[in-house]
């Protein structure tokens, strides 16, 4: 933790760096990052004990995905599902295969028992005979044995007092971590058998907000993050081939050239994320089975592509034409991050096809829909009981897209919610407003349209509990759609204890620039009530500023900019960003000691940071907030709306009846009364208070505990002369001690 020495300086310092504001690229993926069995990894005991070895199934033509669902295999098996079976694998075997007993040590060390004659002052050494056994490594299944010589595990020494005597008692000395121990792991294989799953690995990211103008709903990403969302290769410069989207085995067996086979994809670079260098790269590769060999078919450097393109290649060599073929694509550059980005979608491998079938005749919606609610898309479920009147949305996008080669008619759509699985209301998607007031959808065109939900349906206020979960489905055609999973998109309405602009997705790293820098997003409630604490949604970056320090700031409203400071922690104990690495995942900072601080109209929710680089919050690109986003490099004193588009990933958390549930207790409104004495002090510090004391702590200007009691005594003897600070506990107030 940084010195609170400096950060007091700073605090008064009236001279103020430099700044500005940035966004950046991610280092990590949120939204995977605690998706797989990364953590279980990193505490593996360095055995396959426990782990799976799956088997795929052999899948059949037509390949084909469009990415609107997720048709990645899952491995999930269970040590007592059906079909799992296990093999248990020892160390330790004899000559012939025997397993060892569990407790049997050795060493490759030879060693030996030592008779020291005390009459002559010498010594002999006699080796221990050698046992042979077998030893294998547990790191990796199967397991290889080697035929390998060992020795008792210790050391024998014998002291007498002449040639040829005898001890009653001699000394066995043991080797410390000996090299040689029995150990068993069990393998467990299971078998994968889904013919609607298509891709073997989850390197590559699906998703839904990456691309830019995608054709349909979802994409797979490629970037420098593992499927766990972690950098391949942190914090370095190196490039490489970085994730793999790899097919199941395809049963190509009695398929021919004259059969006419084609594979067709559509792929983007850039999109919402980084650019691709001129040196990057997204390659295809086949895989002929008999050969055990991976070919490059097809490949595209990072050019600017704003648009979808179209890859298609025809499937000729009767290498291909066997039951195993596989394919996948992968991406070339940088290893520390979400950098780099390529997407792809509609993949399609078939037969009767053709040179010029390279359309993707297909009616599909474009993006989902994030919320129904004006102005957030989420908000407290109290607060929308009380102010539920005026608060659907009545300017809600819907994107759509006609995959056609010719004019399709339009057909109306509808959204509907539903609650717990049950029809509660429904709104109609007007034909033409989808088609931009056309009687039909022009080929090959994207339509973006505005739809007024204001009217009608609202979401039923009545129901109990502390939180709700509505589930949202829309649904549009035209006259001859061709793959009716795009001709629907799913998402939820969440109402909890805060309100949200974003839809939880980041894109990119956001934050202003320079020593005592302040971001604030700005707020307008449905309802005067308590501000609890914020929500932040940290994304690590270029630089890691997880050990920077800021401290949490809430600001009145001054003609439409932050205005006067309504809260903000305590110098002395700051907040720290931390990367909680989940799609929705934010970390919540409470105000000091569980406060409640009172809010009725507008306010501003951010920080002050105290040094100067980016501290990197979420930013959402998909959804546009940028007028709530302001930012300060001068203390505070001139305040500059963003220029970048989308929305920071703040939230602020309220008083609710959750409270209850997060433990949270009302701020006593009169603190009692405290007196330290004497102070100055030359040793100890009394503390004379009307509230029971259970424990004092002194901090010294570097943030550390340097003395504690639990009376209302604590002595500062053995400390230097200097400025503390002191602390109840159950107590928000600080108080100065001077130690002469």
């Amino acid at each position: 933790m940084k010195g609170f020495l400096m950060m007091g300086m700073l605090l008064f310092c009236t001279a103020m760096s430099f700044g500005q504001e940035e966004i950046g690229p991610l280092t990590g993926n949120p939204q995977l990052m605690a998706k797989g069995n990364k953590s279980i990894q990193k505490i593996n005991t360095g055995t396959f004990d426990s782990t799976f070895i799956y088997t795929s199934d052999t899948i059949s033509l037509p390949v084909f995905d469009d990415f609107s669902t997720s048709k990645f295999q899952t491995y999930n098996a269970g040590y007592t599902d059906p079909g799992v079976t296990s093999t248990l694998e020892y160390a330790l075997l004899t000559t012939s295969d025997v397993p060892l007993p569990a407790n049997t040590v050795y060493t490759t060390q030879v060693t030996f028992k030592r008779t020291y004659v005390v009459s002559t002052s010498t010594y002999t050494d006699v080796n221990f005979p050698a046992t042979t056994i077998k030893v294998g490594s547990l790191a990796s299944y199967p397991v290889t044995h080697v035929t390998t010589p060992v020795y008792p595990p210790y050391y024998v020494y014998d002291t007498v007092n002449s040639p040829g005597g005898t001890d009653a008692s001699p000394d066995t000395i043991w080797i410390s971590g000996p090299d040689i121990l029995q150990d068993s792991a069990r393998q467990f294989f299971a078998p994968v058998n889904d013919p609607e799953l298509i891709w073997l690995d989850r390197q590559a990211f699906h998703n839904y907000t990456y691309a830019v103008n995608p054709w349909s709903l979802g994409v797979a990403t490629f970037d420098g993050l593992d499927e766990f969302g972690y950098p391949y290769d942190f914090n370095s410069t190196t490039t490489n081939y970085a994730d793999r989207l790899t097919s199941k085995p395809i049963n190509m067996a009695g398929i021919t050239a004259a059969d006419s086979v084609y594979f067709s994809f559509l792929y983007q670079s850039k999109g919402l994320g980084d650019q691709p260098e001129p040196g990057d790269s997204l390659v295809l590769e086949f895989f002929a089975p008999e050969l055990l060999q991976w070919n490059r078919v097809w490949g595209t450097n990072g050019q600017v592509s704003d648009n979808f393109k179209v890859g298609h290649l025809r499937i000729d060599n009767a290498d291909y034409f066997k039951k195993g073929f596989q394919f996948r694509f992968k991406n070339y550059g940088g290893l520390s991050g979400s950098l780099d980005h390529f997407h792809i979608d509609y993949v399609n491998l078939r037969t009767i096809s053709g040179q010029s079938d390279t359309l993707f005749k297909d009616f599909a919606f474009v993006y989902p829909i994030t919320t129904l609610l004006k102005d957030f898309t989420s908000v407290p479920w109290d607060h929308w009981k009380n102010n539920f009147a005026g608060k659907m949305a009545d300017n809600v996008q819907i994107v759509v897209r006609n995959g056609s080669n010719i004019p399709e008619n339009n057909q109306n759509g509808s959204v509907d919610v539903r609650y717990g699985g049950t029809l509660e209301g429904s709104f109609v998607l007007p034909a033409q407003t989808l088609s931009g007031g056309n009687i039909n959808y022009a080929p090959r065109t994207t339509y973006y349209s505005f739809h007024d939900f204001s009217a009608g349906y609202s979401y039923d206020e009545t129901k109990l509990g502390e939180a709700q979960t509505f589930d949202i489905e829309a649904a549009a055609s035209a006259q001859f759609a061709n793959l009716t999973l795009n001709d629907s998109t799913f998402s939820k309405q969440v109402f909890e204890n805060y309100y949200a602009y974003d839809d939880g997705s980041a894109e990119a790293a956001y934050g202003p620039t320079g020593v005592q820098a302040r971001l604030a997003i700005k707020y307008t409630p449905y309802e005067a009530d308590s501000l609890i604490g914020v929500k932040i949604h940290w994304v690590p970056s270029v630089n890691d500023v997880s050990n920077n320090l800021f401290l949490i700031t809430v600001w009145g409203d001054n003609n439409g900019q932050p205005g006067a400071v309504l809260y903000e922690d305590e110098f002395f104990f700051p907040r720290e960003p931390n990367y909680e690495f989940d799609r929705n995942l934010f970390t919540t900072y409470y105000l000091k000691d569980t406060m409640k601080l009172p809010i009725n109209g507008t306010f501003y929710v951010g920080w002050r940071q105290f040094d100067a680089d980016r501290l990197n919050v979420g930013l959402d690109l998909n959804i546009v907030n940028s007028d709530k986003i302001f930012y300060s490099i001068d203390g505070g004193n001139v305040w500059t709306n963003t220029t970048f588009q989308g929305s920071a990933m703040i939230r602020p958390v309220f008083s609710t009846s959750l409270d209850y549930t997060l433990g949270i207790q009302p701020k006593e409104m009169e603190l009692a009364t405290v007196t330290v004495y004497p102070n100055p002090t030359t040793g100890d510090v009394f503390v004379k208070t009307s509230m029971n004391v259970s424990r004092i702590e002194v901090y010294n200007l570097q943030g550390a505990v340097v003395a504690h009691s639990d009376s209302n005594r604590v002595s500062l003897s053995e400390q230097p002369a200097g400025v503390y600070f002191l602390r109840l506990e159950g107590d928000s107030r600080t108080f100065k001690v001077i130690k002469q």
